[in-house]
């Protein structure tokens, strides 16, 4: 039995009793990539040096500030997208995950938005089509991913995966992708391995935790190795990410990652 899947792991969330570099060593130890979050928080020399030693990066924070919505936020978006990029080439990186609008450091919208309007839509398709035209460029993919307003998120535009996947689908460029979150899925919409098989054609990484807690897979009232199984029927063989704290021991919450994606 294995995985047809590629799996990483966020180390933003496990072995946090670890300074980042140990964290990512212990990750790579394991036997799986590494996801990191903003990039100007990371010793970027020293992330250089554990790609050296053979740790493969699997995704970053794509931006630094920006939205979607506005003609400044789009601009500020871009210029600092543009400004990932090249961190993201020196990493060996191939995703930048970007978000509905720019998060703060507790995760909440800089500018929350309780009602979307349909010139928002198009100001943010318009928006994403120059982030995919970027991405095209530098031979990256920026992926969108969904977040739940309910628990994590209030007041984030465009949030739910039937949101993000209607903005990716509409610019329908291989360079943007969908970050697909089961996690914030299930909070916001549930109905997981339909949601899969609708967004299939423009994932570019599944992520997973489970719900609630934001833990571990087999902590919560997610079937993970039910969802496992859908997208492998599917055809579905690329990265699927753990971005989730460790219910107690990290490496036992890895170990059971790994459990519930192994066929």
């Amino acid at each position: 039995m294995n995985t047809p899947f590629t799996l990483a792991v966020s180390s933003e969330m496990v072995f946090l009793d670890l300074p980042v570099a140990e964290r990512i060593r212990r990750i790579h130890e394991l036997g799986f990539q590494v996801e990191i979050w903003d990039w100007t928080r990371h010793d970027l020399d020293g992330l250089e040096a554990l790609r050296e030693q053979g740790v493969v990066f699997s995704s970053m924070t794509g931006y630094i500030r920006g939205t979607l919505t506005d003609r400044e936020g789009a601009d500020e978006l871009l210029a600092t997208a543009e400004q990932s990029v090249p961190v993201a080439q020196r990493l060996g990186i191939p995703r930048l995950n970007l978000h509905g609008t720019g998060l703060d450091a507790a995760g909440l919208p800089v500018r929350p938005e309780q009602v979307v309007t349909g010139a928002m839509w198009l100001a943010a398709r318009d928006t994403l089509e120059r982030i995919a035209t970027l991405g095209e460029r530098h031979d990256v993919t920026f992926v969108l991913e969904n977040l739940n307003t309910a628990v994590d998120h209030p007041g984030v535009p465009f949030a739910t995966a039937a949101d993000c996947l209607a903005l990716v689908s509409s610019v329908d460029n291989p360079h943007l992708r969908l970050m697909l979150d089961l996690y914030h899925a299930q909070i916001g919409e549930g109905n997981l391995v339909d949601l899969c098989r609708r967004a299939l054609p423009f994932i570019g990484e599944v992520q997973v935790a489970d719900v609630p807690g934001r833990c571990e897979p087999g902590t919560g009232e997610i079937s993970y190795p039910a969802v496992a199984r859908a997208l492998a029927d599917l055809g579905y063989t690329g990265t699927v990410g753990l971005e989730a704290f460790a219910s107690g021991d990290s490496e036992v919450a890895l170990q059971r990652f790994r459990a519930a994606f192994t066929l």
